[in-house]
């Protein structure tokens, strides 16, 4: 056991070498200040994990250390990836790298997969490696539940029947599967029963698809099949551009769970019907990702983190925090509810390891947009503050949602995921 452990340090020190000796960071040694007081490693380089890890680094004025372990080498933004397959953007120009973050905040960064996680001896193992925490902060996104389709868990069959929910690849897979579809064909999409990562992230990408399919294959129809009873967010709104922007060619199916995939036929079977594609996006039920299950955060069959508020630690595990979209909050899970809980989080794990309590009662808010075309967007906003007798984040007053889309909305939509991608990583 021991010489496995050691084995583990020795290639742990190796990958991360470059970025320098982890005991006291760079900008300590140059600037000659004191050892750090602690050590905060964050699994997951997202909006939530990137947020956290900088701003854990600046209020701190650096007297943290803070060790990220992500496996992938960029940033690649969900928000505005529908747009991809309508065709306005490009998946690289939603794809950036994490050396500014890196750079300017002295965070240190290995690029690895965890593999196992010892909350009794504060210590994350990796492929290459293991390292030790004071404090772990967990922010992974989304893991996808194949229990019901197991015949989509292989890489083969996602090539075939993308989800497109994790913005890469599989986004320009989808892309090119609608390319090539003939006009007049049949795009189907599946949405999971709520909650899901970005409640009105299916709708949209339904408009964009249409939008896309309006211009080069009018003949062609868009089938729903919605787990949901209903629409899930932003309901009004979207009803009114599929019937004015798009009418005739969406066909919305409520409270439609698919059972089974057959993936050679591109053919989904509901508890009432059977219904073939030419293209299809199976869009998976969800939970916590698979770093929260290995470190036990979980409790039994319920597929999400439950946090004190106050701190976003666990509830089952001491000293192990959790943010974003593994997060059990009854709150949308979106870019900006991840990043404004990373916040939260990293204010108090400065405060908690410097001998202080975190913020009684933090306020924070979420605005989230859906695009309908190449420029017109529409957004719902919410204000939330803490309860301190229920122990939740509540709505509160200031939030607000668009009377309808317009292109003015559009160019906010833009500045807004320009500016949150200018704070998670510069």
């Amino acid at each position: 056991m021991s010489n496995t452990a050691d084995f583990n340090r020795r290639n742990f020190i190796k990958t991360v070498g470059v970025l320098g000796a982890l005991a006291v960071t760079p900008h300590a040694v140059a600037m000659g200040k004191k050892p750090p007081i602690g050590r905060v490693v964050v699994i997951g380089g997202g909006y939530a994990g990137t947020s956290a890890a900088k701003y854990i680094r600046m209020w701190s004025m650096g007297s943290i250390e803070v060790v990220v372990i992500e496996p992938l080498p960029q940033f690649v933004s969900c928000p505005l990836s529908n747009l991809v397959l309508g065709g306005s953007q490009q998946i690289g120009d939603l794809t950036f790298g994490y050396d500014l973050l890196k750079k300017h905040h002295g965070i240190q960064w290995v690029q690895d997969t965890v593999t196992a996680v010892d909350s009794d001896a504060k210590k994350v193992i990796m492929q290459r490696g293991e390292i030790s925490y004071d404090r772990l902060i967990v922010a992974p996104g989304v893991d996808f539940v194949y229990d019901r389709l197991p015949q989509l868990q292989t890489a083969e069959a996602q090539k075939q029947i993308p989800h497109a929910w994790k913005a890469g690849w599989q986004t320009v897979n989808l892309r090119q599967q609608l390319e090539a579809m003939p006009d007049g064909g049949v795009f189907v999409i599946t949405i999971p029963k709520a909650p899901y990562r970005c409640p009105p992230g299916p709708y949209e990408r339904i408009c964009q698809v249409a939008y896309y399919l309006k211009a080069h294959k009018p003949k062609s129809k868009i089938i729903v099949l919605d787990a949901n009873a209903e629409i899930t967010s932003k309901k009004g709104l979207f009803t009114k551009v599929w019937a004015n922007n798009y009418a005739g060619m969406i066909d919305y199916r409520p409270d439609s769970a698919i059972v089974s995939v057959d993936v050679q036929t591109k053919t989904v079977s509901t508890e009432f019907e059977r219904v073939k594609a030419n293209v299809l996006n199976v869009i998976p039920p969800q939970r916590a990702g698979k770093p929260a299950q290995m470190a036990n955060l979980l409790a039994s069959d319920y597929p999400w983190c439950e946090v004190d508020f106050l701190s976003y630690e666990s509830k089952l595990v001491p000293n192990v925090h959790v943010v974003g979209d593994s997060v059990a909050s009854g709150l949308p899970k979106s870019a900006h509810m991840a990043t404004s809980q990373a916040r939260v989080c990293a204010s108090a794990i400065v405060e908690l390891m410097q001998g202080r309590g975190p913020d009684p009662a933090p306020v924070f808010a979420n605005t989230c947009y859906s695009f309908v075309d190449d420029k017109q967007a529409m957004h719902v906003a919410n204000v939330y503050r803490y309860d301190a007798a229920k122990k939740i984040m509540v709505s509160a007053e200031g939030g607000g949602v668009s009377l309808a889309p317009s292109d003015k909305e559009g160019a906010y939509a833009k500045a807004w995921a320009h500016n949150i991608w200018s704070d998670v990583l510069t």
